[in-house]
């Protein structure tokens, strides 16, 4: 099932294009922060985003700037500043069309599923991983935060990986060593240390200290 992200500060137009979309078949969510667009985006994952240029606190362009960093998915804008300068605007910051208000709601319906088709037809979409702002890219492990991007080791990463996926959850030692040994990689209590300080380096440098946390004798655990 495709999912479709609504950024869009106008109430009675978002919740009349999620009742349209998730007709259609889609899981469909709109923005609530829009502080903070980003860390909704990539808890949800989209397949696509809608994306209205005037917005609070910041506009759709910088959001739209600020996603092309972590991602390829469709960015469809909608907006009544359709005028040729915001149109090309649009495009030129990484907008895949654009639908100018007012539109009809089978218009953009289409609009939507013909990215989806352009998308998907024949790719898998790259999953994100996040938490307290911090994303986490599988299809290129890198690790961004506040504008900032770190390139990960593949033990990092696979640790990385699997304590964004248990959040919350205090994961053990020989659990992480585990999925360390799947890379065919030698690991023992030492290895896992090692990489555990190279890791929390990067973070650190990224404005992540303490994201990880120490259960000691036990393992660790984010969020």
């Amino acid at each position: 099932m495709h999912r479709i992200f609504i950024v869009e500060d106008d109430a009675v137009i978002a919740e009349a294009i999620k009742r349209r979309i998730d007709a259609w078949g889609c899981e469909t969510r709109c923005a609530r922060n829009f502080e903070n667009v980003l860390a909704e985006f990539a808890e949800f994952d989209p397949s696509l985003v809608l994306m209205d240029i005037s917005l609070p606190f910041f506009n759709g362009y910088h959001w739209c700037a600020e996603i092309r960093k972590l991602s390829k998915v469709p960015i469809l804008f909608i907006s009544s500043a359709c005028d040729n300068m915001n149109i090309v605007m649009a495009v030129n910051m990484g907008g895949d069309d654009f639908v100018a208000k007012p539109f009809d709601l089978d218009v953009l319906t289409a609009k939507v599923q013909a990215l989806l088709r352009r998308a998907y037809d024949f790719t898998v979409p790259a999953k994100l991983l996040e938490s307290g702002g911090a994303v986490l890219s599988m299809a290129d492990a890198t690790l961004s935060c506040a504008g900032k991007r770190a390139e990960l080791t593949k033990n990092e990463f696979r640790i990385l990986q699997l304590l964004l996926e248990n959040k919350g959850r205090i994961v053990a030692r020989d659990e992480i060593m585990t999925r360390l040994w799947e890379s065919d990689s030698f690991v023992d209590d030492n290895t896992l240390t090692v990489n555990m300080a190279r890791l929390r380096r990067k973070l650190e440098l990224l404005g992540l200290r303490d994201f990880i946390t120490t259960k000691k004798g036990i393992g660790y655990m984010v969020g």
